[in-house]
């Protein structure tokens, strides 16, 4: 791939993870961005991910191939109107929201339909800012890249070959069937754990002993409950005739299956629970696809002083990025117990063979181990150029 300028106007967690993975993809990219965080823009430089620091949207994108609009699904929309008029004839904008729909019919207002392909990485985390970004976090993630029916060819092949890069999957498809697809398995998923959260905190007593003995079911489906607010507001605003369309057909399975269990009904309980085992096991028999299960793993670990650092500077060590990590808090594990998250079965892999390798009963999705202790290491920085920020 040809040297290739990416502009981004915004570098929090997506739009950092997504400059990263192209600084690492191996491939000539110049980065270019733009932040109201300064400390984020100025951290980015330093450690290498960002070339070219801009302190307004202006003239400084106009040699850009590719500009990411990655700030909130509002401010999108204003900045695309900023950098609309900047842009060059074979500039591609794109954005990052996960609601297509309006951004698409505003950018057929701005002029700039044939200019603009939507993009959304099915990939992200309950952190936020560009502290949090990696490049990993694209890894084998669907990316979808949404078209209108005239979209062209090549600029969306050109794209292809940029998500390529990043590490992700590019999948294409219609804006508006995008918003219905994520409508299904994103946005109400997200409403409905806050709503289960907002049952338990309601029926719990006064001395929180449901908040206290919560556990590994209940943990792992309202995990996603502790995003931005304000984001899924704004989201379920954006995409509302979706939401509320499979809302009410939700609402309606659970009214079906309150009148089973009601009745005592046990077959038709049973189907219930069974049809969807089924369609769930489903997900992981696509063994010849890129996405494959998932690869998080336990770690039994002695409940004594360090036992969490050791296990993370043990992985550290082997070169394994760790995703996300979280103690879980009751006994269903015999010892202390660590839910470790890992990008890819590669992940997996080396740190089974590393705890064997040390002499440990290794099985993946439960370790137990007793790790020995590893030195420290540090990443270097950069200075800020002479001018600052242009």
């Amino acid at each position: 791939m040809a040297r290739v300028t990416c502009g981004f106007i915004g570098l929090g967690l997506i739009g950092g993870s997504i400059a990263r993975a192209l600084k690492d993809s191996g491939e000539d990219v110049r980065i270019i961005a733009y932040d109201t965080d300064r400390e984020s823009l100025t951290q980015a430089y330093r450690d290498g991910t960002v070339d070219v620091l801009l302190s307004e949207i202006g003239p400084g994108f106009s040699d850009c191939d590719y500009v990411f609009l990655c700030a909130s699904l509002e401010a999108n929309v204003e900045n695309a109107e900023k950098v609309g008029p900047f842009l060059s004839e074979d500039s591609l904008l794109t954005d990052v929201g996960s609601v297509k729909t309006g951004m698409h019919r505003k950018m057929e207002e701005l002029g700039l339909r044939g200019r603009f392909i939507g993009g959304h990485p099915m990939a992200g985390s309950e952190r936020t800012g560009y502290r949090n970004s990696k490049s990993k976090l694209l890894q084998n993630a669907y990316y979808i890249m949404t078209v209108y029916p005239d979209t062209d060819g090549d600029r969306l092949e050109g794209y292809r070959g940029l998500v390529r890069a990043m590490g992700a999957i590019p999948l294409a498809m219609d804006y508006g069937h995008h918003d219905a697809v994520t409508a299904a398995v994103s946005h109400v998923p997200h409403v409905i754990s806050a709503s289960l959260v907002n049952l338990v905190r309601a029926s719990d007593s006064p001395e929180g002993e449901m908040r206290m003995i919560a556990a590994g079911g209940f943990k792992d489906i309202t995990r996603i409950s502790s995003s931005s607010p304000d984001m899924w507001r704004n989201i379920c605003l954006a995409n509302a005739g979706n939401v509320s369309r499979l809302l009410g057909e939700y609402i309606s399975s659970l009214q079906d299956i309150r009148a089973a269990i009601d009745s005592g009904d046990g077959g038709r309980i049973g189907r219930f629970f069974d049809s969807a085992r089924r369609y769930r096991d489903s997900f992981a028999d696509v063994s010849s696809g890129p996405i494959k299960t998932d690869n998080a793993i336990h770690v039994e670990i002695p409940d004594e002083t360090g036992a969490l650092a050791v296990v993370m500077t043990m992985l550290a060590a082997g070169g394994i990025d760790v995703k996300n990590v979280g103690i879980v808090h009751n006994r269903e594990f015999e010892t202390g117990s660590l839910r470790v998250e890992l990008h890819n079965e590669t992940d997996v892999g080396k740190a089974e063979k590393i705890l064997s390798g040390h002499g440990y009963q290794v099985t993946v999705g439960r370790y137990r181990l007793i790790v020995p202790r590893h030195t420290g290491m540090h990443a270097g920085s950069r200075h800020l150029p002479p001018g600052g920020i242009r």
